[in-house]
């Protein structure tokens, strides 16, 4: 059912990195954003596939992980991703992609929840440094990374308390994402 998938669709942000994904699954979550909608169906998006360690090592300390969580520096070796998409805005095609990464961001992270799978969406990005790694072409805008693997990590949600929304791990590093209640969300 969608929403048991949308609840178990949270930012994991520790894995199994031993646990590989296959260039032919990323694929796969891919063509779940070729699906989607897209704004006035320009479908401006690209995407670079990383599955390789090397790449990947290289990706991991240009990301910011999680910026509630003081002190900590993201994952520790054996619980970093074991695969990244790179979401591209190709400028050739149109000037704008107005909401189609969060319509194929969501649809990629979908798909790998569906198999087993999650993810960290994140637009924190040191992109001129990721752009020399890649070798990109100037037409491609580098919009965010998905940092993906099998989660090594418990994450619950709970209800917002004192309108504090920021996410926090308890002592047994289960990580706690406080959501507003439904009666706050709708105004009428």
């Amino acid at each position: 059912m969608i929403r048991d998938l949308i609840i178990k669709n949270r930012s994991y942000r520790r894995f199994f990195q031993s646990d590989r994904i296959s260039r032919e699954q990323l694929t796969e979550w891919v063509e779940l954003a070729r699906f989607s909608a897209s704004g006035r169906n320009a479908q401006s998006l690209r995407y670079i596939l990383v599955t390789d360690e090397e790449t990947g090592s290289q990706i991991f300390p240009l990301v910011s992980w999680a910026g509630f969580l003081k002190g900590w520096g993201g994952p520790a070796e054996g619980e970093r991703p074991a695969a990244y998409i790179v979401m591209l805005h190709d400028s050739k095609i149109s000037n704008n992609y107005y909401c189609d990464d969060g319509i194929a961001a969501q649809s990629i992270m979908l798909g790998a929840v569906e198999a087993g799978y999650g993810g960290c969406i994140m637009a924190s990005v040191q992109r001129t440094k990721l752009r020399e790694i890649l070798s990109l072409e100037d037409r491609y805008e580098i919009i965010q990374v998905l940092a993906l693997g099998r989660p090594a990590e418990k994450v619950v949600l709970e209800d917002i308390k004192d309108d504090d929304f920021k996410y926090w791990r308890d002592e047994e590093g289960v990580h706690h994402v406080p959501k507003r209640k439904l009666d706050e969300l709708i105004l009428y």
